[in-house]
C-alpha cells in the first residue's frame, strides 16, 4: 500500500521537504506560503500533516490516497500531494486550498467520474 510508504517516509521533515520540492510547481509554492504563514518550514508542516493523517484519517481517506497514487506516474508524490491538500483543507476554508476545480485524482472527483 503506497500510503503506508508515504506515512513511513514523509513523517520525517527532511524527507517531506525533499518530496515537496519534487512535487514543485504552484502547489509547492502555495504550500510553502501556508507553512510560512504558520511560522513553520514547509517540511515540518508537511511531516505534521502526514502524521496527523496517519493518526486520524478515516479508512475511506486512506483509500482515496491509494486512488490518487494509482493514477500517476509518481504515485508516492501524488499520494503525498493528496494528503497535504487534505491537511490544508482541514485547516483552512475549502475554497482557499486550491483554485478552480479539484484535480481528477481527488477522491470526490474520481468517484464522480467513475459513476458517470
Amino acid at each position: 500500500m503506497v500510503v503506508r510508504e508515504i506515512v513511513h517516509t514523509c513523517s520525517n521533515a527532511h524527507v517531506a521537504r525533499a518530496a515537496l520540492a519534487s512535487i514543485g510547481g504552484d502547489f509547492a509554492r502555495y504550500f510553502a506560503a501556508k507553512a510560512s504563514a504558520h511560522n513553520l518550514p514547509a517540511g515540518v508542516l508537511a511531516a505534521k500533516l502526514v502524521k496527523d493523517f496517519a493518526t486520524s484519517a478515516a479508512e475511506d481517506e486512506w483509500d482515496c490516497v491509494d486512488e490518487a497514487a494509482r493514477h500517476d506516474d509518481q504515485p508516492i508524490l501524488s499520494g503525498l500531494r493528496y494528503i497535504l491538500a487534505q491537511g490544508l483543507r482541514d485547516k483552512t476554508s475549502a475554497d482557499a486550498v486550491m483554485d478552480g476545480a479539484p484535480p481528477p485524482w481527488m477522491c470526490g472527483a474520481a468517484l464522480a467520474g467513475a459513476k458517470g
